[in-house]
């Protein structure tokens, strides 16, 4: 395998040898933090990070790693770079390939976002790492994938997991964390079911590749419109909020759009997670969440801040891996 170069926008571009290759390198890069040796594997290498949104987990996760490795990350926004200005995705790529060694990016701008991450990659000689899109959250997935790992062990196959929508109102959140949650969950043998209210979709083109990853790897993709049912036998619940970007057929403006949405969003303030309905998982069921949780809202704090929730474990697990990847990737280490 040969990592150096590598893009990464989507898991789903790569092979479940080259995943497992990551969450081995990320468990022996989080045993020598906890070891306190020394990591500098990027030594005086640089990482261009460029966010639309704001941003906790995977800015100071992704910083925090370039530093660890011996390298450096410029923390930039559009504001700051003559993107503002309109400056082409191929010049800044360009540029900033004969600069440094990695592009990441952040935009999770509805039908834009994926579309300029693969635009500034058509471009680059570097890799470039999505921080997060409008389809696509690979440094969540890769995440939580490795702490279910952690706390189930490395077989995964026959685990349910529940991925259901819920209610908030801090934003209109991209569909890319459940969307990347359904495509490589079922890669690894779990049984993954969907729960959503009927104008929360997500995108059939995804939906329908997920039901390929289930069916190639002996597991199992449902959806259904009750949270309730969704929960029985539960191993895993992931209560989380996302827009009805997928319900319209066709774009409308965004007044218009996000008025309806608004409108849709209110009727749904029922799908909270809270110890009734956590109650028809099983026993010893785990809760995780990608943050910033909508607590109240989405799920109770008393879950939340319970036995049941490792969602800090989870946010830790951006560290690791975002070391994993940009080790493998902006080639500091060899998968060997």
């Amino acid at each position: 395998m040969n990592f150096a170069g590598k893009h990464l926008i989507t898991f789903d571009d790569w092979t479940k040898e080259e995943i497992e290759v990551v969450l081995k390198t990320a468990a022996v890069l989080k045993q020598k933090r906890y070891n306190r040796e020394r990591t500098d594997y990027l030594l005086r290498q640089t990482l261009f990070m460029i966010f639309f949104e704001q941003s906790t987990r995977t800015r100071n996760s992704m910083e925090a790693a370039m530093t660890q490795l011996g390298g450096h990350a410029h923390d930039l926004t559009a504001d700051k770079m003559q993107i503002a200005h309109g400056e082409s995705p191929k010049d800044t790529a360009i540029v900033l390939s004969r600069m440094g060694e990695a592009i990441a990016i952040r935009n999770c701008f509805y039908n834009i976002g994926n579309k300029y991450i693969n635009e500034i990659a058509k471009y680059a000689t570097i890799p470039v790492i999505s921080m997060q899109d409008d389809i696509y959250h690979p440094l969540q997935v890769i995440a939580d994938l490795m702490t279910i790992r952690e706390h189930f062990g490395e077989d995964t196959r026959g685990l349910k997991v529940v991925i259901s929508w819920a209610y908030a109102t801090s934003h209109a959140k991209p569909l890319s964390v459940p969307q990347s949650q359904i495509l490589m969950f079922p890669r690894f043998g779990m049984d993954v079911v969907v729960a959503h209210p009927p104008e929360f979709p997500l995108q059939k083109e995804i939906v329908d590749r997920a039901k390929k990853h289930a069916a190639e790897n002996g597991a199992k993709i449902e959806f259904t419109d009750s949270m309730e049912d969704a929960l029985v036998d539960a191993d895993i619940v992931f209560p989380k909020n996302w827009g009805g970007f997928a319900y319209f057929d066709q774009f409308v403006d965004d007044e218009e759009y996000f008025a309806q949405m608004r409108a849709n969003l209110e009727k749904y303030r029922h799908w909270r997670l809270d110890h009734k309905k956590f109650s028809a998982a099983k026993p010893d069921a785990k809760i995780m969440h990608a943050l910033p949780a909508d607590r109240g809202k989405e799920i109770t704090d008393e879950l939340l801040d319970s036995e049941h929730s490792i969602i800090y474990d989870e946010a830790e697990n951006r560290l690791h891996t975002a070391k994993a990847i940009l080790a493998l990737t902006m080639g500091g280490i060899s998968p060997e």
